[in-house]
């Protein structure tokens, strides 16, 4: 399974975000319209992504309470436009997360500007693992560096658990 270290903050205002991104000419790939329906499993996080007409099933494991979020996930792409439908008679459905995201691309890092109904606004950097763990945590820091992110105030939880969190 692919492995990545990520990071989550919630931010006030992208612009400020988009503007530094501009100056390092990260790659912008424009705005996804996802939702996320994540499903109740025994092991991990399961969710269904329907994103912009396309399904991808999602699998990960994330241990939230050590220093560095390193996840663990695999991708299925399903074909069937009715995914979700499917998915609702074999799993109990927990949580629908609904957002925007804007998608940059930075030497294997994906930047996610999120703007998530019901929570607000975040930015995530997912820097994948492709030349061992310690490249892919100085390509990660220099990001954190560059973007003057508080790894203190970093959310250690995903959308799902936030959500849940807020119907309690």
């Amino acid at each position: 399974m692919p492995f990545n270290l990520e990071i989550k903050i919630a931010v006030k205002s992208l612009n400020e975000v988009e503007k530094k991104l501009a100056a390092l000419n990260a790659e912008n790939s424009g705005v996804l319209i996802q939702t996320d329906i994540y499903y109740k499993t025994k092991n991990g996080l399961l969710k269904l992504r329907m994103e912009n007409g396309e399904n991808q099933l999602i699998h990960y494991f994330r241990n939230e309470t050590v220093k560095d979020r390193w996840s663990d996930y695999s991708v299925l792409k399903i074909n069937d436009y009715k995914a979700d439908k499917f998915l609702a008679g074999l799993f109990k459905t927990e949580v629908t997360i609904k957002k925007s995201r804007n998608l940059y691309w930075y030497k294997n890092t994906r930047i996610h500007l999120d703007k998530v109904k019901g929570l607000g606004t975040f930015l995530e950097l997912e820097t994948k693992l492709i030349n061992g763990k310690k490249e892919a945590k100085e390509r990660f820091n220099f990001l954190v560096n560059y973007l003057q992110l508080d790894a203190k105030k970093q959310i250690r939880k995903s959308y799902r658990d936030l959500l849940l969190e807020r119907e309690i």
